[in-house]
């Protein structure tokens, strides 16, 4: 198996770009799905988040467009947050090569984006809906398309995207190599690998329904009167960057303002912010600005945050397998991070479904006993105590 970057003669420019960012030793994923994707091989990878997908198409991505002078690449993702993410990691993997990158999200200038297309893009990055917008006024253009990568695609089934990916596809006339890659992998998304792969190389690294291993994960039981005393305690006795998820945009804009009143620096992530204001503090957060995030589900995924050390469902997300992305928010790349979940009694039955989910083999019962791969279960009565006050971000 692959050990080094350099086993895999890449071309000048892209080696270069590696070295400037100094990465020599591939991910298990990255070493799984590179060699097979450079010779033209489909790819079904799936993985845990913080793994280096990213990275794991973009090598074959690049290889191939260097080879053929003439070929552009579609990367479609579910949120604008990720395609971003993405963008900013080919433009370091490009950067020393002439390849041309255009992001294509909501919630930007369709104007901006159509000048840019104009200049004529090898990379298209963007999400399914903004992708249809250009394709219906024509003013994108698939039909040099040989290399697709469909990132997230279970999330993006959950997001309703399924009409889209086929009328995308409908665009993509000629012959292309596909990589597709899931954090979990559901029968339907079995069904559209067939629809969309020829004969594709199966990736797989850990288990698609565990978390990763170095998340140390507890949960306590407390009446809604002391949910949010216990998080005030929580936020207390940690260091580091935290991200605090709730279950609506407006709960997650409340609390973020109830902390600020506390003396605590947080801001706060939803669907209703403008696509400037949600870069902007996505940004804040990433430089360290503010220490705490408050989020919806639309931060579980693709938000790739290595200082993240603390993830805590102030709500618990409605789906068991959203569970999984959230804590995956800490602990990347190897690093050790912590979850903690607040459980009130209405949350019952959403955690038995993620017990459930985690160990789909064994029964468990929340309040029994410790089990691998599932979150330990802390019984405590919350007691209060003093606060220091304002913690500023590390520098």
């Amino acid at each position: 198996m692959m050990n080094d970057f350099k086993q895999l003669n890449l071309p000048v420019p892209l080696t270069r770009a590696l070295d400037t960012m100094h990465f020599t030793t591939p991910t298990p994923i990255q070493a799984q799905a590179i060699p097979p994707a450079l010779t033209g091989r489909d790819i079904l990878g799936t993985a845990q988040t913080g793994t280096g997908k990213t990275v794991a198409f973009s090598i074959p991505l690049i290889t191939n467009l260097l080879s053929n002078p003439r070929a552009t690449a579609l990367i479609l993702t579910p949120t604008r947050e990720l395609a971003t993410q993405i963008m900013v990691a080919l433009k370091q993997l490009t950067q020393n090569s002439s390849l041309y990158t255009v992001l294509l999200i909501g919630g930007e200038p369709l104007r901006k984006q159509i000048g840019l297309l104009k200049n004529r893009p090898r990379i298209i990055v963007g999400t399914p809906g903004r992708i249809n917008d250009h394709l219906e006024r024509g003013t994108l253009m698939l039909h040099n398309v040989n290399f697709l990568v469909l990132d997230e695609t279970d999330r993006m089934l959950d997001m309703g995207f399924s009409v889209q990916l086929d009328r995308i596809a409908k665009f993509l006339t000629g012959k292309r190599q596909t990589l597709m890659f899931s954090a979990t992998l559901p029968k339907n998304i079995l069904r559209i690998a067939e629809k969309y792969l020829r004969d594709p190389l199966r990736v797989s690294v850990g288990s698609v329904s565990s978390p990763v291993e170095k998340i140390e994960q507890k949960h306590l039981v407390v009446s809604e009167n002391e949910k949010y005393p216990s998080l005030l305690k929580e936020l207390d006795e940690r260091e580091g960057s935290i991200i605090v998820f709730t279950r609506t945009k407006f709960g997650a804009e409340k609390l973020a303002k109830k902390l600020s009143r506390e003396n605590l620096s947080a801001d706060a992530l939803h669907g209703d912010l403008r696509q400037n204001k949600r870069d902007q503090v996505v940004r804040a957060f990433r430089n360290q600005r503010y220490r705490i995030l408050v989020a919806t589900d639309i931060a579980a995924r693709g938000l790739d945050i290595p200082h993240i050390e603390h993830v805590i469902n102030y709500d618990l997300p409605q789906c068991p397998d959203d569970y999984i992305h959230r804590i995956g928010r800490t602990a990347r790349a190897g690093a050790n991070g912590s979850a903690m979940s607040l459980l009130t009694p209405s949350d019952r039955s959403k955690w038995n479904a993620i017990c459930n989910f985690l160990n789909p083999d064994k029964k468990k019962n929340s309040e029994q006993g410790h089990q691998n791969r599932r979150p330990t279960t802390t019984f405590r009565r919350n007691k209060s105590r003093p606060r220091r006050r304002s913690r500023p971000a590390a520098a």
